[in-house]
């Protein structure tokens, strides 16, 4: 992990994260310059290294600005923009009303230097918005915080993310925010950035196995597949929940909503990071899509009582990983299943056993 490879200032957040595999290597690039956003790169080299010219970087036209040395060894890019948060409340109508958004780009985010854990393998990205005419945020904040994997392992605190060394955590935090409504709920706007010819596709899992996340029975995916095979090559992927306590039990959960992924006929997200590195090419380069993550209950009043809201997603390369039934569901469903079939089998027997005796009780008749 490194912070700010190649610069010395503080106030800008760039971290690169970067494994390496026996042929080849992968590159995360966390940074909340413009948008917090997170590049994703995948080269077929052990060697290669990300290069950045800051002086470009950090000036209004930074295309150009990042690149992965030698460029030949890049195999797959793709990059993952954190761009609003929405704040709204249902109205007696049904109808949704949205207050001010909250366009993360503008906000003012603390350096990252006295959270970065070099053993643990996480950062946090905390900021508040350049200008907040409503106060409220004068005792909260948003939070970015990731963590790196060197091995296959299952997350401890809920939702227990199952997670691979070709993936990453990141996990958003509300905390503190005074919301602007009786019964305000939140949503995070989430945009991808893919080259031509891949494409993002929303899946939904569900499984009857919800031992790691109790009564939480859907797994979602946004997948980029390519045209030619498709192939996954990179995902985003949650749990249908998030969670209004720091530390998370059943009780806290609050329900989590995917409002369907669509195409954005926007312009590339402001991230300077992303902007430095894909260019100006939208439209025939590289495309856009967006996704809205909302939070709430059905009366918007969890995070009203606690001012907490943590949700957690696992980004990474190729296939997300998928749960498989566990041995105690598996124990659980044998018994369930073979206990009764053990039952009729014992009792047929014993009924043709006791038929066979009884009968043989008789003489035959002369």
């Amino acid at each position: 992990m490194q912070y700010n490879p190649g610069w010395t200032n503080s106030s800008v957040n760039l971290l690169h994260v970067r494994a390496v595999g026996p042929n080849d290597t992968l590159h995360y690039v966390w940074s909340s310059i413009g948008a917090p956003a997170v590049l994703l790169v995948a080269t077929a080299s052990r060697t290669s290294a990300l290069r950045i010219n800051w002086t470009q970087l950090l000036s209004p036209a930074p295309a150009g600005a990042v690149w992965i040395d030698p460029p030949a060894s890049v195999v797959y890019s793709t990059a993952i923009v954190f761009t609003k948060v929405f704040e709204y409340s249902e109205a007696e109508s049904l109808e949704e009303l949205f207050y001010p958004t909250y366009d993360l780009s503008d906000f003012s985010w603390d350096s990252i230097n006295r959270t970065l854990n070099h053993t643990a393998l996480t950062a946090e990205f905390t900021g508040v918005p350049a200008t907040d005419p409503s106060g409220s945020f004068s005792n909260g904040s948003v939070a970015f915080r990731v963590t790196a994997y060197e091995a296959s392992g299952r997350d401890g605190p809920l939702p227990s993310l199952l997670h691979t060394a070709n993936s990453s955590k990141v996990e958003f935090v509300l905390a503190g925010v005074a919301p602007r409504g009786n019964s305000s709920r939140f949503a995070l706007e989430v945009a991808t950035v893919e080259e031509t010819g891949v494409a993002q596709k929303l899946r939904s899992a569900r499984s009857i196995d919800d031992e790691y996340t109790p009564t939480i029975f859907e797994t979602l995916s946004l997948v980029a597949e390519s045209h030619n095979d498709s192939a996954a090559l990179s995902f985003l992927q949650w749990k249908a929940t998030a969670y209004g306590s720091r530390t998370p039990r059943r009780e806290d959960s609050i329900r989590c909503r995917s409002r369907g992924l669509q195409a954005a006929n926007w312009t590339l997200p402001v991230s300077s990071i992303v902007h430095a590195y894909f260019g100006e090419g939208g439209g025939s380069t590289y495309t856009i899509s967006a996704i809205n993550i909302s939070f709430g209950g059905e009366d918007g009043k969890v995070y009203q009582e606690k001012r907490y809201l943590s949700w957690s997603a696992l980004l990474g390369f190729g296939q997300p990983p998928k749960d498989t039934f566990s041995p105690l569901v598996i124990s659980i469903v044998a018994v369930a299943l073979g206990t009764p079939l053990a039952m009729l089998l014992v009792g047929s027997g014993l009924v043709l056993f006791a038929q066979r005796k009884r009968y043989s009780d008789y003489e035959p008749i002369n």
